[in-house]
């Protein structure tokens, strides 16, 4: 499915980027461009840059990059479409019904039916806890201390006794049985026929990052089991990729998530002013959910239930948020149970403090590991130093391990050089320790990463479109085909038409890409950093050198890939190969 190119870039030339940040990001313009803190990671100094000219954005900081439809994607959580259709509205732009596959058109009707069913649920269980057969669901919400504010800010609603109570009430809607199923709202056997998944239960509409409902979870008001009930998946509902309350912090816009264990916990605490507090969904914290929270917070803070079950969950995330580049926390509850009793007790005060000293994620690993340990003992304590050390080495970058043995260190009271020899033992005992591999020295010269080609590519494209000069001169030596990664060559392709066309237009490149990982590098491409050059002559000389790399890999990825039997590909280039020192005769004015 999709939209026009000619429109989209209608759309996209019609809302100024810079117009259309400013109304998230405070910016101020130096030089050619506008700076801001970025909006995607936690920083002190502004490394978010918004190029007018460019009409493209880019953070120095953290790599987020593209153009305006690009920043709704990633601050919205909006998919492409969504986004177009955004800036259409603001632009005033009337959009055409979409063009689909039948296959994409029927996937579509399907999941907006299913988003119309859930949507038409939750506003009647809303309505049935102001109802009278509501009423002990409404009185336990107070009892629980939520105001009426919340509550409606949540959506809390009631399903009632009757078990065909909201089949009946979508039917007589008129949505079809099978529809109804697909939405995970009722179940069906032979003896009952169809029948509501959820009865007597307070409700608790489960929504997406655009508010959408996509699912239920519900708290028996008996005796029955389960106590609480969740949606099954559906086409539109995947608990390990959705976290409850997303929708309201991730508009918070703190640095980090304060990350529950239930409903109750999100809802008490949003009404105490915490209003960056999430949950899972009634299911183990999965990396599906670390990948989500990363488009937000660099950091997270587990505020799970200080009993064992709470302290081993807490266990279980840590690592997995480590592996997703976010940094871990743990707030305990000591002496209640949860935040919200916490917060019940001693208030929203005590509970920022319990913030502010949130115990790191590792140091609260090992404060549980001591007590399977006597730590009295000699042969105890040396056990435990043991598997302190075993995890230890789990820390791939040096610095951080060395920093954690230090820390370690200080906080058992052992010397941190002991402790290091102990990590460097158990490392080599388990595998885990590697040879220092070096480079391979050919002519008396060192391999060039690969990475170091790539670098020289991207250099190459920046410095294109910041200056027609370097085209002009570029494009008889370097073609398309020259960028040896696939993304690359496709921008290369279209940076050289737009050239042509007489029409350099950078923002118009990423339409051609819809997924927000694309858009990043694409951005990349056209930001990356140059290093500092004073003078005319040293500009010239690092343009040289930059075409000399891009063209020497170029030939050698090419050559790689020559059949054996190619003669004339191999002679033709062997002599672009003796022609590179031609390079060097090149000559360009910077002055």
């Amino acid at each position: 499915m999709y939209y026009p190119d000619e429109l989209i870039e209608e759309i996209r030339a019609k809302n100024d980027i810079v117009d259309v940040i400013s109304g998230y990001v405070r910016l101020q313009k130096k030089g050619s461009s506008h700076f801001g803190l970025c909006p995607f990671h936690n920083e002190k100094s502004p490394s978010f840059s918004v190029s007018r000219t460019k009409q493209m954005y880019y953070c120095f900081g953290c790599g987020a990059g593209g153009n305006v439809i690009t920043f709704l994607m990633e601050y919205e959580n909006y998919t492409f479409q969504e986004a177009v259709q955004e800036l259409a509205r603001r632009a005033g732009v009337e959009l055409p019904k979409m063009e689909y596959s039948k296959e994409a058109r029927e996937k579509a009707s399907l999941k907006s039916t299913l988003l119309e069913i859930n949507k038409a649920a939750a506003q009647y269980f809303y309505v049935q806890l102001k109802s009278p057969p509501g009423r002990t669901a409404y009185d336990y919400l107070k009892g629980r201390g939520l105001s009426e504010e919340t509550i409606k800010a949540f959506g809390l609603g009631y399903s009632n006794k009757y078990s065909d109570d909201l089949y009946r009430y979508l039917r007589g809607k008129g949505y079809k049985e099978d529809m109804i199923r697909q939405a995970g709202l009722i179940s069906t056997d032979e003896k009952h026929g169809a029948y509501d998944k959820f009865w007597n239960r307070v409700m608790f509409p489960i929504m997406d990052a655009n508010s959408r409902v996509i699912g239920f979870g519900g708290r028996v008001m008996g005796d029955a089991k389960p106590k609480y009930l969740n949606s099954p998946e559906t086409l539109i509902f995947d608990k390990s990729r959705n976290l409850y309350g997303l929708h309201r912090a991730r508009s918070s816009r703190k640095p980090y998530f304060l990350l529950c264990e239930g409903y109750m916990d999100v809802i008490s605490m949003h009404q105490a002013g915490f209003t960056n507090a999430v949950a899972s969904l009634g299911t183990a914290f999965t990396a599906g959910h670390a990948s989500l929270i990363k488009r937000y917070v660099q950091e997270v803070y587990l505020v799970y239930d200080s009993d064992e079950a709470g302290t081993k969950a807490a266990l279980r995330a840590t690592p997995i948020l480590k592996e997703a580049g976010i940094s871990a926390k743990v707030i305990r509850m000591e002496p209640y149970k949860d935040p919200d009793e916490f917060i019940k007790n001693l208030g929203a005060g005590e509970f920022e403090k319990r913030i502010g000293g949130a115990r790191n994620g590792f140091m609260f690993g090992l404060e549980v590991l001591e007590k399977d340990y006597q730590m009295d003992s000699p042969e105890g304590k040396t056990a435990f130093f043991q598997e302190a050390a075993r995890r230890l080495t789990r820390f791939e970058d040096e610095l951080e391990r060395d920093n954690y043995i230090e820390a370690v260190a200080k906080a058992y009271q052992v010397s941190a050089q002991s402790l290091q020899k102990l990590v460097t033992k158990e490392a080599v005992r388990t595998g885990m320790a590697k040879p220092v591999s070096r480079p391979k020295v050919a002519g008396g010269k060192k391999e060039e990463k690969e990475d170091g080609r790539k670098t020289a590519q991207k250099v190459l494209l920046t410095w294109m479109i910041d200056d027609a000069r370097v085209f002009q001169l570029v494009r008889g030596i370097v073609t398309p085909e020259d960028f040896t990664e696939s993304l690359y060559e496709a921008v290369a392709r279209m940076l050289y038409g737009q050239y042509e066309d007489g029409n350099l237009n950078p923002a118009r490149i990423l339409n051609h890409f819809q997924e927000e990982g694309e858009h990043r590098e694409v951005a990349s491409l056209f930001h990356t950093r140059i290093r500092e050059l004073t003078t005319g002559q040293e500009k010239e000389r690092a343009l040289k050198e930059t075409i000399w790399r891009v063209k020497e890999n170029s030939i050698d990825v090419r050559l790689k890939g020559l059949h054996p039997t190619d003669m004339a590909g191999l002679q033709r280039l062997t002599n672009e190969k003796r022609n590179l020192p031609e390079i060097e005769k090149l000559h360009i004015s910077f002055d």
